[in-house]
């Protein structure tokens, strides 16, 4: 089975290209979203989080989404410990779930990740790496508008993450999800060098 990444920065349109491989029947896990989900499967990583980060980040054992990630994007170095309590979890996760992805007999599957270029936890995890990229005012409107959060937050999210051109020099293969690009024709031809 071979494992690609998907990356791009916040707001860059990596989950829609997610959806269109999803279509064709290539499975995906989103680290993301599992992420949050394990916050609620394990508690014990919400406990561990919440010591660093904040008892308030916690309301009737629900994570408190927008104060942590204010509270981690403005940050670094509280964002560095949340990571090196989150990502282990989100990796055994990931293996856990590879694994059975392979017993139902798929030979490609998707691990779409903002961070997997940057974070080591990840390496060797993935045989290729896909990066996504838009424009800026384009996904500085995306992150608006899906957060509802300010321009500025918008903004210093996107400046906490890498650049596109340092995922774009560390990748395979790379996609460009502007509002004009044609997406399908990209898709296939990396489906078709990944199997």
């Amino acid at each position: 089975m071979k494992v690609l990444a998907v990356t791009g920065g916040i707001g860059s349109g990596k989950s829609y290209i997610v959806r269109i491989f999803n279509a064709i029947g290539i499975p995906s896990y989103d680290a993301d979203a599992e992420a949050k989900s394990l916050y609620s499967k394990r508690p014990e990583i919400l406990q561990r989080v919440a010591q660093v980060a904040g008892g308030d980040i916690v309301r009737d054992g629900v994570l408190q989404k927008q104060v942590l990630a204010a509270r981690i994007f403005s940050d670094p170095s509280l964002l560095s410990e949340v990571e090196g309590i989150v990502h282990p979890a989100v990796l055994e996760d990931f293996i856990q779930w590879r694994a059975q992805r392979e017993r139902e007999g798929a030979d490609l599957v998707l691990l779409e990740s903002a961070i997997v270029l940057e974070k080591p936890a990840f390496l060797g995890c993935y045989d290729k790496v896909l990066t996504i990229i838009a424009p800026l005012g384009l996904r500085i409107e995306r992150v608006m508008r899906r957060d509802c959060c300010t321009r500025d937050a918008a903004l210093a999210r996107i400046g906490s993450q890498a650049s596109d051109s340092y995922r774009q020099k560390a990748s395979d293969f790379t996609i460009f999800a502007s509002d004009s690009d044609a997406l399908l024709p990209q898709i296939v031809k990396i489906i078709k060098i990944m199997k």
